[in-house]
């Protein structure tokens, strides 16, 4: 090892031990949602509807969520495009009150039985305070997506105790893999277990690898880091305490991932979860992003060691090609060293 790695790593260290002395407490910045019931939507059936929204970007190419849809009519759904799907607002697919009225409607639709965001990007956080919330309640429903949809995601189950799903958008590949796993946890009402991608330290974008080993167990919540911080400070992030936090990001510079994880430190987040999944940063420690000569995974260690709560980075989720469906919401049991994520209950009902 040369003397600049050597250094690197007693740097680290150090680091490491510092920040365990160092400790915000409680945070009084997020809601409690220990007295919250949860609520889980029913399970997808053929013939069912299912509603597709754009609460956030417009589509840049609307015919691939043409052909999404054409692909659930043939499995054999209906299929129901919102009113704003096909929009232009600047930037986004309509006004913060069509998005938010688009969403809103599909859940107080009868026929609707279930809710895909048509892409990511950004605007979902605009809409929170536009839901109407006690509709949402009284008509829950599967609402999948990820990325920019994080932000809906946590703040529908903070508000209400609705399962949500972090897992592929209308503009996904929703290849073998993708589909398949969206049907053992949205279909088959199946609790099973979610296997780690394959123990590999040098594969920086899906390579699996241990942070501190162990076992936890608790209700999973999480989802797009860079979503994730700008809701901090929020009445729409749960309570951390005891949680299984995974979260997943792309084409983020190490030392933006570094700040943004040591936000989540000085809210006092880190300090109350069980257990953390960092499912997938992709393409974000490329040697054109790394600063600094930081890796990514000495500062996930730098900022997750010091916590002594089983950790570990590797499964698919996320901006991936193939990704699993993560229920947000229910009781999972996570396996650091093997890198597992088991689900302890079922995500629907029948």
């Amino acid at each position: 090892m040369n003397q600049s790695k050597k250094a690197r790593r007693r740097f680290i260290k150090k680091l490491g031990t510092a920040s365990a002395f160092f400790s915000m407490g409680t945070s009084s910045f997020a809601a409690d949602t220990q007295n919250i019931q949860q609520i889980k939507p029913a399970s997808l059936k053929e013939g069912d509807t299912i509603g597709i929204v754009a609460p956030g970007f417009a589509l840049p190419k609307p015919e691939v969520v043409k052909e999404f849809g054409k692909m659930l009519e043939e499995e054999g759904y209906k299929v129901k495009f919102g009113k704003y799907v096909f929009g232009k607002f600047g930037y986004f697919s309509g006004t913060d009150e069509e998005r938010s009225a688009d969403l809103n409607d599909m859940f107080a639709d009868k026929e609707v039985n279930a809710i895909v965001a048509a892409r990511g990007g950004w605007g979902g956080a605009r809409i929170l305070s536009m839901l109407d919330y006690e509709t949402i309640k009284q008509n829950p429903k599967i609402f999948i997506g990820y990325s920019d949809i994080t932000s809906l995601l946590l703040g529908i189950y903070q508000k209400t105790g609705l399962v949500t799903f972090h897992g592929p958008v209308g503009t996904s590949d929703w290849n073998k893999f993708t589909y398949k796993h969206f049907k053992k946890v949205i279909i088959k009402e199946k609790a099973y277990k979610l296997r780690g991608n394959k123990k590999d330290e040098e594969d920086l974008d899906t390579g699996r690898y241990v942070i501190t080993e162990g076992k936890a167990s608790g209700i999973m919540v999480g989802g797009n880091l860079t979503v994730f911080c700008g809701m901090v400070g929020s009445e729409y992030l749960p309570d951390f305490e005891g949680k299984i936090l995974f979260l997943e990001d792309v084409g983020e510079a190490v030392y933006r991932v570094d700040r943004y994880l040591t936000q989540l430190k000085l809210a006092g987040i880190l300090d109350k979860v069980a257990g953390v999944v960092f499912a997938t940063c992709a393409s974000c420690d490329t040697e054109e992003n790394r600063k600094d000569n930081f890796s990514l995974q000495e500062i996930l260690k730098f900022h997750l060691e010091p916590l002594g709560v089983p950790s570990f980075f590797g499964i698919m989720s996320g901006h991936l090609k193939e990704q699993y469906t993560l229920p947000v919401g229910v009781n999972v049991e996570i396996n650091a060293k093997k890198g597992n994520i088991k689900l302890l209950e079922e995500s629907v009902v029948s």
